[in-house]
C-alpha cells in the first residue's frame, strides 16, 4: 500500500513538472511573440543616418513577423515597385525626438518623382496641433537655390517650411519617397544622402 501511494506521489510530481514546463514554454513563446509584434519590424533593416526603413517589407519576400505585426497594426506599407518609407524617432545624434524642443530638417532627399513628409506620435497617430497639418509634401516645399529643402519643426510659427509640434510627447519623422530607384537600391545611399535633423533648441537649454 505504501509503495503504491509513493508510486502515485511520485507521478504526480512528473505530471506537474510537465504541466508546469508546458506553461513556462507556453508563456515564454507567447510573450516573446508578443513583444515582437509589438515592436519594430524584426528583420531587414536598413539605416541611413538618423533614418531607418525595412526594404522588402511589403514585398513578397517579407518574413512571417513582418506580416504578422501588419495584420496587427492594420499598417499598409508601400510596395516595392511604389516606394519605400524612411522613419526616424532620434536627431542625426541619437537623441529622442522631443516635441518640447525645436528642429530643422535640412538638406537634398534621394530621387523620386514625389515624396511626402509627416509627423506621427510613437504609436503611429498623425501629431495633433493648433495648425492641424501633420505633414508636407514636395510640390509645397519652398526650396533654396540648390534645390534643397529646409523644414522647420517647433511649437511656434517659423518662416519657410514650417510644421508645429504639440509642445509635449516624444514624436517620430516619416519620410516616404515615391516612385524612386531606393525602393529596389537601399544599398547605394551614403552618408549626406538624407536630410539631416538638427535639434536647435530645447527648454532650458541653450541653442546648438
Amino acid at each position: 500500500m505504501f509503495e503504491a501511494l509513493r508510486r502515485a506521489a511520485r507521478n504526480a510530481y512528473h505530471l506537474l513538472l510537465l504541466a508546469w514546463a508546458a506553461a513556462l514554454g507556453a508563456g515564454i513563446g507567447l510573450g516573446s511573440a508578443l513583444y515582437v509584434l509589438e515592436g519594430e519590424y524584426p528583420f531587414g533593416e536598413r539605416r541611413v543616418q538618423a533614418w531607418v526603413a525595412w526594404p522588402s517589407v511589403g514585398s513578397p519576400a517579407s518574413d512571417p513577423y513582418a506580416r504578422a505585426i501588419m495584420a496587427r497594426s492594420a499598417d499598409v506599407p508601400l510596395a516595392q515597385g511604389e516606394g519605400i518609407a524612411f522613419h526616424a524617432d532620434a536627431d542625426e545624434l541619437g537623441r529622442p525626438l522631443d516635441a518640447a524642443c525645436s528642429y530643422v530638417v535640412a538638406g537634398e532627399t534621394p530621387v523620386a518623382r514625389a515624396w511626402t513628409f509627416t509627423l506621427y506620435d510613437l504609436d503611429g497617430r498623425l501629431l495633433e496641433t493648433p495648425q492641424r497639418r501633420a505633414g508636407l509634401a514636395s510640390a509645397q516645399m519652398l526650396r533654396d537655390e540648390a534645390g534643397g529643402v529646409t523644414i522647420a519643426l517647433a511649437p511656434r510659427p517659423r518662416p519657410g517650411n514650417w510644421l508645429q509640434l504639440p509642445g509635449t510627447g516624444r514624436f517620430q519623422a516619416v519620410l516616404r519617397l515615391y516612385d524612386s530607384p531606393v525602393s529596389g537600391a537601399l544599398g547605394w545611399l551614403d552618408d549626406g544622402a538624407m536630410p539631416r535633423i538638427v535639434r536647435m533648441s530645447c527648454p532650458g537649454e541653450a541653442l546648438s
